[in-house]
């Protein structure tokens, strides 16, 4: 990774708190409803070490994984295999486009009806929101697959399953790894909004909602949200990571066009 990049992020982050810090001990907002930014990390610190959260962040975790590698699983096949026999694409393109909008979290009474327990509850409905950015991602990218490149392998006799297995999915391969990585990201504020609405035993949304409870701790929701923010960053640097590994070539490819 660039170190350029990575002391310019790290400078975007202190300016922030630099910035909420001086906000709130200015006394321009009330320091109840937003603690000034040291508290909030001293707080952040504490939960690195607290065994209750570390369990809530292990439930949300589990649950978010589960659900996008349930996603995958289904939806890269699916993708492939409507994004290879043109009459399936076409004829799924309206339901595909009709489903995907809908928000996981309007469907929340219905899983509810649907399954008993909330960690199912949570994975069925992370499954729905990754369900869509890897079906789509694989749809076009499949549809954008160099034409001359298929064409060029037919012409020496190879069929429509190698063509698919040496020519299209390798092409294709990197932007289904782009779909992946956004899915992990909603998955992340789907499943905390899920422990949110629908409880459960553990989960970062339940300590969240845990921490206002008797009044309210704004410092340790805020430090809460904080390492969800985290887990996002480091999930998203962990895929990224795992994509200039794999695809070495399609990256140096696209560095060398930037």
């Amino acid at each position: 990774m660039n170190p350029r990049r990575i002391a310019l992020g790290a400078a975007g982050v202190v300016a922030v708190v630099v910035v909420l810090e001086a906000v709130s001990r200015a006394g321009l907002v009330d320091d109840t409803a937003l603690p000034p930014a040291s508290t909030v990390l001293r707080e952040a610190g504490k939960l690195a070490v607290d065994q209750e959260f570390l369990t809530d962040v292990g439930a949300t975790v589990k649950s978010w994984l589960l659900g996008l590698l349930l996603a995958v699983v289904v939806a890269v096949p699916l993708g492939v295999l409507l994004g290879s026999v043109p009459l399936l694409g076409t004829a799924s393109r309206a339901v595909v486009e009709l489903c995907r909008p809908i928000p996981s979290v309007a469907l929340i009474p219905l899983a509810i009806l649907l399954f008993s327990s909330p960690d199912q509850t949570k994975m069925s409905l992370v499954f729905y929101a990754c369900l869509w950015p890897i079906l789509v991602n694989t749809l076009y990218a499949l549809r954008d697959v160099d034409p001359v490149a298929k064409e060029s392998l037919r012409s020496f006799g190879f069929g429509t399953p190698a063509v698919l297995l040496r020519v299209s999915l390798p092409s294709a391969a990197p932007f289904i790894a782009t779909g992946v990585r956004i899915a992990a990201s909603v998955a992340l504020v789907v499943v905390i909004s899920t422990e949110l609405l629908v409880g459960g035993d553990n989960g970062m949304g339940i300590y969240l909602n845990d921490t206002q409870s008797g009044g309210g701790r704004t410092d340790v929701l805020l430090a809460g949200a904080c390492w969800a923010g985290v887990l996002g960053l480091l999930a998203n640097g962990l895929l990224i990571a795992l994509e200039r590994i794999v695809f070495r070539w399609h990256t140096a490819r696209v560095e060398g066009i930037a």
